[in-house]
């Protein structure tokens, strides 16, 4: 008879302990993944980017890009040279742009305040190129 009474006593211990543990060490208290922005950003001036898709002229081409909020955006039959300027408001951003001509020859710009980053040309069948700024 005295074996359950021990049992249930050292169950009871056990489980009073592992309760007392819990509190003292947090783990009651879930971490919070809340908004952590702060508000009061420093200012900074933003960074101007220019992608530029060229190739000969009365050519076209489907270009894939990514725009000023790191979205991704796709442009079919896009005449030839094309242009987007736009500035980056956040502190940093990485900057791409894909292109494929209907002709043999196509080439891409990458540029950062007037300063060129990135630049391909192509010379191929229904020729391919991309240009790949990892910060920007």
């Amino acid at each position: 008879m005295w074996i359950p009474v021990v049992i249930l006593v050292v169950i009871a211990a056990g489980g009073f302990t592992v309760t007392r543990l819990h509190r003292v060490f947090g783990s009651e208290k879930h971490v919070s993944y809340a908004d952590t922005r702060i508000d009061d950003a420093k200012p900074f001036n933003p960074k101007h980017v220019l992608y530029e898709v060229f190739g000969p002229p009365g050519s076209t081409a489907e270009i894939s890009f990514f725009d000023g909020n790191g979205d991704p955006q796709h442009i079919k039959g896009a005449p030839l040279p094309w242009t987007l300027d736009f500035a980056i408001t956040q502190t940093t951003s990485a900057a791409s742009v894909v292109a494929q001509s209907d002709t043999d020859s196509i080439g891409c710009r990458i540029s950062v305040d007037g300063v060129v980053k990135s630049e391909k040309t192509s010379h191929q069948v229904q020729a391919f190129t991309y240009c790949m700024l990892k910060s920007a």
